[in-house]
């Protein structure tokens, strides 16, 4: 990983943090972690970290809240921690912004593999570089501009904050505007990884661009749902 990664975990699972330290330098992370939930938000915001893993359940000030302070004026990634079979919790992080989950407990191989996955797509994303294919530099729409290189879009001439997860989500479904695109094939590129069986990940993401964006523009739905299948971008 670059020496810039630096990943800050917000848990307090003084255990598990420990555990995910001593892991996580091995593979080349720089790693702090905070156990208490106002000074992980502090520093979420301090600019200096390039990812945060965060736990829901968390003294005083939950992650929900911690979450939702965070997107408040930041839209540095962030995966939260949640208690396996909360499928609740995990549909109200990703409402308020978070780029993806884990269940507890899990493996930090696999912890690492959903932080490098959401990396890889947000740097290989802003470098242009998807995978050999040659993208423009922009997309338009009928009321949206995408700058696939600063990562920014404009609606109507008035940038609309997305986080990552939704930056790239609304990128594959513009490129392929007017094409029905299969949930998986959106999971594989916006979160770098399968669905799991009842996984409402990119669900719940096509829901938070519809409210962001306007579910219709000019009288056209812009994010059909094709059952079954995955979404049309038709507001083209």
């Amino acid at each position: 990983m670059n020496e810039q990664e630096r990943i800050l975990v917000i848990d307090d699972d003084i255990e598990l943090c420990e555990l995910l330290t001593n892991y996580m330098q091995r593979e080349e992370f720089a790693i702090t972690t905070v156990h208490d939930s106002q000074q992980g938000l502090d520093m979420a915001l301090s600019g200096e970290f390039t990812f945060v893993v965060l736990d829901v359940m968390l003294p005083g000030m939950n992650g929900f809240d911690v979450l939702r302070k965070i997107r408040s004026t930041s839209q540095v990634p962030i995966l939260m921690l949640t208690a396996r079979g909360d499928d609740v919790d995990r549909i109200v992080g990703l409402e308020l912004g978070a780029d993806d989950y884990m269940p507890k407990p899990f493996n930090p191989r696999e912890l690492v593999a959903r932080i490098r996955a959401i990396q890889r797509r947000n740097v290989g994303d802003r470098s242009g570089d998807t995978g050999g294919q040659k993208d423009p530099d922009t997309l338009t729409t009928v009321d949206v501009h995408i700058d696939l290189r600063t990562m920014t879009v404009e609606q109507n001439g008035v940038i609309t904050a997305l986080t990552g997860a939704e930056f790239l989500l609304l990128k594959e479904l513009v490129l392929h505007a007017g094409e029905v695109v299969n949930r998986d094939d959106l999971a594989q590129r916006v979160l770098g990884r399968k669905l799991e069986m009842f996984d409402r990940s990119i669900d719940v993401h096509v829901s938070s661009l519809r409210k962001k964006l306007g579910h219709q523009v000019n009288g056209l739905e812009r994010i059909k749902t094709v059952r079954g299948v995955g979404y049309l971008y038709a507001a083209i």
